[in-house]
Formats: structure tokens, C-alpha cells, sequence
């Protein structure tokens, strides 16, 4: 299945229903350790929690490890990165 922006509104399908859940639920309004059980090990695996707790490591002292979350964020840019650089290859939504 392909997908296209066709129009303008198309665009904005990524940052209303991926990044602004994982943002609400990436600890940016509250701390990770304050949630019960099952909720704390899947915000574990939020992206934007690591980068959330290394902007905050800067103001404050943070639960999570600075260098653990610089691994973290690398090891997301390149797997996403590789994705892409495979979509690019291949051609993906691209017009000819």
C-alpha cells in the first residue's frame, strides 16, 4: 500500500496521530517513575522520552541515564534513517 499527500491536509496525518500521542506520553508533563507497572515499561520504549529526559537533564537531574539516552536517540536515527535512505532508493512516492 502506497501513500500519498494529496493535499495540503494530507501532510499533517504524521504529527496529529504518531508524534503528538508520543509526545503526551513521552513524561513531558509529568516523571516516568510516578507510573504503575505496565505504563512505566512501555513509555520505556517512547523515543521521545529520551529526548525529553536529556533536555530536561540539562535544568534538572533526570531517572534516566544521560548517556543511555543519547544511545538511544543515535540508535533510533539510524534505524529510521536507513528506512529512509531504503524508501529513497527504492523510489517510494516519488514522480517521475
Amino acid at each position: 500500500m502506497r501513500y500519498t499527500a494529496r493535499k495540503f491536509d494530507d501532510i499533517a496525518i504524521i504529527p496529529t496521530f504518531i508524534l503528538t500521542p508520543l509526545t503526551y506520553l513521552g513524561g513531558v508533563f509529568y516523571n516516568v517513575a510516578q507510573l504503575p507497572s505496565p505504563w512505566k515499561e512501555i513509555s520505556y520504549a517512547n523515543p521521545i522520552l529520551y529526548m525529553v529526559n536529556a533536555f530536561r537533564y540539562g535544568l534538572l537531574d533526570t531517572d534516566i541515564n544521560l548517556g543511555v539516552a543519547y544511545a538511544v536517540m543515535l540508535g533510533f536515527v539510524v534505524v529510521f534513517g536507513a528506512i529512509c535512505l531504503n524508501l529513497l532508493h527504492r523510489g517510494v512516492g516519488l514522480r517521475t
